[in-house]
């Protein structure tokens, strides 16, 4: 099985501006995803799937600049051009991060598509629903299976989720690997608000270059231990909402494995 792992990535954003080249530290927000995204294991390819809008060649050359891979597509459309980015890898199954979770964690990457791998299913994620902080989802799917949708899908909803169409199917077999849960979803590692960027650039100051590799259950472990770095952008939480039902979902993963 051939895996790559797709990050969608784009310019245009309401509250900051050019977003992913915000430095964390001495790398840009979208490095510090794609960087992550090459250790997952077995991942052999990490491409940007980048939109063709205006501004967007800055993130385009951010990416290529540092030696990674590279597809345009609609800036609206965001199925087309994650199809069009899987077709450039060659690869038979994918899997999708966005470029905003600069706090990707590689091995809970690897236990989603380890799940896809295990239980033969058609589609599996790690937030149905989200019980992991927000900034950590994912999704695997083969290839194929993203072609299908983009042939299928009509609604504006489907074609700018990527996944809407794929999620809810019925003939499509999901299924999902569980967060801790325990309030841990109540934490955000995103990059979309400003507070969002002072959070990161918190965990940078207090952790310096270790923050470049930190994992989900010690990242977790300092914002339980430092609220006021948890608490920068704890006001932006909403519920994120829950996207088809799965099959069948693993119990609650202690953070201790992904440490």
């Amino acid at each position: 099985m051939s895996l790559a792992v797709i990050v969608q990535a784009r310019a245009a954003s309401s509250r900051i501006p050019l977003k992913l080249l915000e430095s964390l530290g001495e790398r840009s927000a979208l490095l510090r995803c794609m960087d992550r995204c090459r250790e997952i294991d077995g991942a052999e390819l990490v491409i940007a799937a980048v939109a063709d809008g205006p501004g967007d060649d800055e993130i385009a050359e951010e990416a290529s600049d540092a030696g990674y891979m590279v597809t345009r597509g609609p800036e609206e459309d965001v199925l087309a051009r994650m199809a069009a980015a899987a077709r450039d890898s060659g690869a038979e199954t994918i899997l999708r991060v966005e470029g905003h979770h600069p706090f990707i964690d590689p091995q809970i990457c690897h236990r989603v598509v380890q799940l896809l791998d295990d239980t033969h299913a058609d589609f599996a994620c790690n937030d149905m629903p989200l019980r992991f902080p927000n900034g950590l989802q994912c999704e695997a799917f083969p290839v194929h299976l993203l072609h299908e949708a983009e042939r299928n899908a009509t609604k504006p909803f489907d074609r700018q989720s990527v996944t809407g169409w794929i999620r809810t199917h019925p003939r499509i077999r999901r299924v999902a690997l569980t967060g801790p849960g325990q309030g841990l979803e109540n934490l955000r590692w995103t990059l979309e608000e400003p507070e969002d960027l002072d959070f990161c650039a918190a965990v940078y100051a207090e952790l310096g270059d270790r923050a470049a590799s930190i994992g989900a259950a010690e990242l977790a472990a300092l914002c339980l231990r430092r609220p006021d770095i948890a608490g920068l952008n704890a006001g932006l939480n909403a519920a994120v909402p829950v996207i088809g039902t799965p099959e069948f979902a693993t119990p609650p993963m202690a953070f201790r494995v992904a440490a």
